[in-house]
Order: structure tokens, then C-alpha cells, then sequence
């Protein structure tokens, strides 16, 4: 049963970056992307101790949306566009790069002081060839702008795209869908099948797909075409997220995407020459360049 419903299965790989962990099943070794998302990470949970937060400093991006959808917990958004937003749970934060933005992301100063709660998905979105240089932009959709779909058992908000007859109004540069579905003791859901690449990820607690368990931490991707029932017996949350096929390969450098290296390399070199653009307000530190990134495309 598991290979009819089942193309691939991408274990993660996990990083405790002190206080909290991450773990990231895209890109990977046998697999880049699931619709345009070219990277996935879980965040968490974690509560961090008093007094402290995560900082992430101003770092660039080429050529790609990044989307952050948090669980619990608040950040900071800071770009060199001058945006500064916090995003709270069941919010979408999407920031398109384009041909090239910086930004920080850090816990705010009103929730350091009692250890701030971390926990949700940060994904990134390989944009088609013909947008990868569009201006940089940034958007940001309350919870309770996005639609859910809920009865007794289940709540599924649809975080982009078009499922179960509703549409999210956060942009997508090509198809794309993502939801968050949330199941209670006994809850069932349909898959929806019309997109072309799907996977699923159990972020939280249990859950199956037509009986067949979902480990945690863990991207399935779905045969194309198939039909299918996510069920929890005793609750847990999934990650429903893919899209169309994206219009050829894409390269991973560090926080670039490209479908050309050499965009890449001039994106290495403008980053080292400190030829991007600042963030207002957050301008006196920033990420350097590594000697290994820790995200790196597959051949």
C-alpha cells in the first residue's frame, strides 16, 4: 500500500543551533523540489531561557519568496526595503527576493525577558525563470484573512493557493499549494489531489495517510494523482505543501536559488563586496559569506 501512495520519503537533516533545533528535509540528496518549494524547515519547538531570543542577522537572497509560518511564538521581520513587521501565529509572512534582498529576523524585545516560545515553518520558494529578477517585494496576511476548512475533528487553513474549493489571498508566482491542518482525536481529511507535486509532513503529535503512519520530522511526497485520507487517532498537525513542476532545475548556494550558477557566483561576490542593500535599522551586523554553507543544490 505504502508504494502506491508514497514516491519518495526524505528523512531530515537536524542542526541544534543552541537553544533550539532545526530540521530541514529540503533541499535534499535525492530530491530539490516539491512544486516550487526548495527548502523546508521545521523550527522547533523550543522555549528559549530568560533573556534571550534568536537573532539572525541581515543576510541576502536571490532569487526566490521565502514564506514563515509560525506555531507559536513571534519575529521580528526587518528588509532592505524598510519593511518591519512581527509575525505571530497562523500569519504568513511572504518576502519575494527577486533579483536580490536582505533581511534579519529576530525575537522582539517584549517577549525576551520571560524566554521566547519558538516553534513553526520556514520555507522557501523557487520562483519560474521568467520572475527570478522581479523587483523584491514583501507581504504580510493576518490569520484571519486565510480561509479554513473545519469541522468537529479537524481545522485546515489554507496558507496559499486554491484547496477544498477555498483560495488563499497571499500571492503565488506560479501554482502553488501549502495548509496547515490541524487534527483532533478521531479527525480525517481528504487530500487533495489536483496539484501536481504534493508532500506531506507530520510537524506535531500522530497522524496517517490511508492507515499508513506518518514518522514525525519526515517529508512524504505523493504519488501524482492519488486519493487519500489524513487521519489522527489521538490529534497531531500536517504540512500539506507542492504545486506545479517548476520549469527546469535549480541551483542552491547558501540563501541563493538560481536556475543560472553564474547568477549565483555574482550573488556570492556582490554579498562579499558588500554590494547589496542595507536594512534600516539593522544595518551594523550582518551574516558574512561561508566558506561551506550548510545549504548546498544537489547534482
Amino acid at each position: 500500500m505504502t508504494d502506491d501512495l508514497i514516491l519518495q520519503t526524505l528523512l531530515p537533516t537536524t542542526h541544534d543551533l543552541g537553544g533550539f533545533k532545526v530540521h530541514r528535509t529540503l533541499p535534499h540528496k535525492e530530491r530539490t523540489m516539491v512544486g516550487p518549494f526548495i527548502f523546508f524547515d521545521q523550527m522547533g519547538p523550543a522555549h528559549l531561557p530568560p533573556g534571550q531570543g534568536v537573532d539572525v542577522r541581515p543576510h541576502p537572497h536571490i532569487n526566490l519568496a521565502t514564506v514563515t509560518y509560525l506555531f507559536a511564538g513571534a519575529m521580528d521581520h526587518r528588509d532592505s526595503l524598510g519593511t518591519f513587521r512581527t509575525i505571530e501565529p497562523g500569519a504568513v509572512n511572504l518576502m519575494t527576493a527577486g533579483k536580490g534582498i536582505v533581511h534579519s529576523e529576530r525575537s522582539p524585545a517584549s517577549v525576551r525577558p520571560g524566554g521566547p516560545e519558538l516553534s513553526g515553518i520556514q520555507t522557501w520558494l523557487a520562483l519560474p525563470q521568467a520572475k527570478e529578477e522581479m523587483d523584491p517585494a514583501f507581504e504580510h496576511v493576518a490569520k484571519d484573512a486565510l480561509p479554513i476548512i473545519e469541522d468537529s475533528c479537524v481545522q485546515a487553513r489554507i496558507v496559499m493557493g486554491s484547496l477544498w474549493g477555498r483560495t488563499a489571498p497571499v500571492t503565488c508566482h506560479s501554482e502553488t499549494i501549502y495548509a496547515d491542518i490541524a487534527l483532533g482525536a478521531g479527525g480525517a481529511i481528504p487530500i487533495d489531489p489536483a496539484a501536481d507535486e504534493r508532500a506531506l509532513y507530520l510537524a506535531e503529535g500522530e497522524a496517517n495517510l490511508d492507515g499508513m503512519p506518518l514518522a514525525p520530522q519526515t517529508l512524504y511526497v505523493l504519488r501524482p494523482g492519488i486519493s487519500a485520507s489524513l487521519r489522527s487517532e489521538r490529534g497531531g498537525r500536517v504540512m500539506l505543501c507542492g504545486g506545479a513542476t517548476m520549469d527546469g532545475p535549480r541551483h542552491v548556494w547558501w540563501n541563493f536559488v538560481s536556475s543560472d550558477r553564474e547568477r549565483i557566483r555574482q550573488a556570492r561576490q556582490d554579498w562579499k563586496a558588500e554590494r547589496f542593500p542595507l536594512v534600516p535599522d539593522d544595518a551594523e551586523d550582518r551574516i558574512p559569506l561561508p566558506e561551506v554553507p550548510m545549504t548546498v543544490s544537489y547534482p
